[in-house]
């Protein structure tokens, strides 16, 4: 998801997490920790303080917060055997520092329990020195792309800007890539209309061609959504 303000990406978590909960679900909400040690200690800066949001927000009045929703961080031993589901907020690797291990004990703790990563970056970066860590760089790698996208939203603009949004676009689970071209109505409100579908993200090209009238949307298909996603994963 494409956001740039903290207190919406919180909001998209507590709302996901209600919903689990309202279903009966109990949710673990996971941020991760500090990693590294010593002068090295640290973690990355869209994460610092995100916890703590977490946990002063309004959880709802029926008290899910500690009972059908616990907050924790990202790791094995965060993994509770009445746990039914896994949100981890954003965890990425930081330079110097892989989450990759944390997570993939975590997941393998999990076994068939669904774990969902709300903006992951899970891409190698460079050690403290500068150099890439290359020792066991195709095990992270292949790690990460085992995941599956049941989600996408991005913002489209002019190359090199952030203003104005030119566009969107969105893919739910088993669903086609959709995309959106951001109108200016005379009242002042704007509003998006489809232009294309892919059935894999689209290049750059093709969203150039689409903007330019090349490309046609095609048929739609039928979809049965993230909440199916989600359900297939637990009756498996």
């Amino acid at each position: 998801m494409d956001v740039y303000r903290i207190g919406t990406l919180m909001e998209l978590v507590r709302t996901l997490a209600l919903s689990f909960a309202d279903d009966g679900k109990r949710v673990k909400v996971c941020v991760q920790g500090s990693m590294g040690e010593g002068a090295l200690a640290g973690m990355p800066l869209q994460l610092a303080g995100s916890r703590r949001i977490l946990e002063y927000m309004d959880w709802g009045e029926y008290g899910a917060k500690d009972t059908f929703i616990k907050i924790g961080s990202i790791g094995a031993k965060e993994v509770d055997e009445q746990d039914d589901i896994f949100i981890l907020v954003a965890p990425q690797n930081a330079v110097g520092n892989c989450i990759i291990n944390d997570l993939q004990a975590m997941t393998d703790a999990a076994g068939q329990r669904p774990v969902i990563l709300i903006n992951p970056r899970l891409k190698d970066l460079p050690g403290s020195s500068g150099v890439m860590q290359i020792m066991g760089r195709d095990k992270r790698l292949e790690y990460a792309s085992s995941f599956s996208n049941c989600y996408f939203f991005r913002l489209l603009y002019y190359a090199g800007t952030q203003y104005p949004i030119m566009g969107a676009i969105r893919m739910t689970y088993s669903q086609d890539y959709e995309l959106f071209r951001r109108i200016d109505e005379p009242s002042g409100k704007e509003k998006y209309v489809s232009i294309a579908r892919f059935p894999q993200r689209p290049t750059i090209d093709e969203i150039n061609d689409a903007f330019e009238g090349k490309i046609s949307r095609s048929r739609e298909k039928g979809a049965s959504g993230l909440w199916s996603f989600l359900s297939g994963i637990m009756s498996g």
